[in-house]
């Protein structure tokens, strides 16, 4: 028996290639500051048109980017709570339509209690 230890390695955790001979593309790094003064700094390609607004990554709100050392503020939008379940829906039907789906319905389960089945 040899005296050697087999090691593995997990699957794409590491790669085995060396990087010689290989010509990574030009990068810029750019900042970006949102409302609560965190900065978060993001790398692009060097050719990428880069986007004006980019989500905090501390409080997920929106940052702007900083330009020759100029922060541009934005606007804090009107921040909505949530919709609900019930609003949502009744963004797509009226209560009309609502409430002969909820007779439908109630009607459904009574036929299917007089026959002892289950509700479904």
């Amino acid at each position: 028996m040899s005296e050697q230890t087999m090691r593995g390695m997990r699957l794409g955790s590491q790669s085995l290639e060396n990087e010689v001979n290989v010509n990574l593309a030009k990068r810029s790094k750019h900042s970006f500051i949102c409302g609560d003064n965190h900065t978060t700094e993001i790398v692009f390609a060097a050719e990428a048109d880069l986007p004006e607004t980019w989500q905090c990554r501390q409080c997920s709100q929106l940052a702007a980017i900083v330009t020759d050392g100029k922060h541009i503020e934005l606007e804090v939008l009107n921040n909505r709570p949530g919709r609900s379940h019930y609003e949502m829906l009744l963004e797509r039907r009226s209560t009309e339509e609502l409430e002969e789906i909820l007779k439908e319905r109630i009607a459904y389960i009574k036929g299917r209690r007089a026959l002892g089945k289950a509700e479904l």
